[in-house]
């Protein structure tokens, strides 16, 4: 008994051959797909959560007064630095005070505002070298209007003071 193969016309070969390139076409698509989406959150996620974050406003740096028995050099003064943001309707206040000449006194950090009702000062830090402060001060959206900054530095928070300088 001999068998003869069944013939198969070129029109099955044709459907066949393109169930096979769709079906490949398919497979690699959503393969793509899947290898894809976790970039793309990814990707996705630094850019939503650089659009959300609050702006920051630098300013200082603020320098204390030099010493009579210290030399008029900037570079031994203690200082002041930071920024300031607006998120959920409030400013909040970040910086640093560095005391950088090594004298063994303390550096001093103050604030003043002005809201209706007139200024007010506060005293809030003191280091004899570095000092971080994370939201020192608060206000309300338009509750204030003015915001300065000043350092001191000696042996009392009264010493070797420079003038105010503008934050806000």
């Amino acid at each position: 008994m001999s068998s003869i193969p069944e013939l198969v016309s070129l029109e099955d070969i044709v459907r066949n051959i393109r169930r096979i390139m769709v079906g490949a076409a398919l497979a690699g698509a959503l393969a793509a797909g899947v290898l894809a989406a976790p970039a793309a959150n990814a990707a996705a996620a630094p850019a939503a959560a650089a659009a959300s974050a609050p702006t920051k406003h630098f300013f200082g740096n603020f320098y204390s007064k030099w010493h009579p028995s210290e030399d008029d050099d900037f570079g031994h003064r203690s200082y002041f630095k930071g920024y300031w943001y607006k998120k959920d309707g409030y400013y909040w206040f970040v910086g640093d005070l560095f005391d950088r000449d090594r004298d063994n006194e303390y550096s001093y950090v103050w604030y003043r505002y002005r809201d209706g009702s007139g200024y007010h000062e506060k005293y809030f830090g003191k280091s004899k070298s570095h000092l971080h402060f994370n939201n020192f001060a608060k206000f309300k959206s338009g509750k204030f209007n003015d915001f300065d900054i000043r350092v001191c530095e000696g042996d009392n928070r009264f010493e070797d003071c420079g003038g105010w300088g503008d934050a806000f």
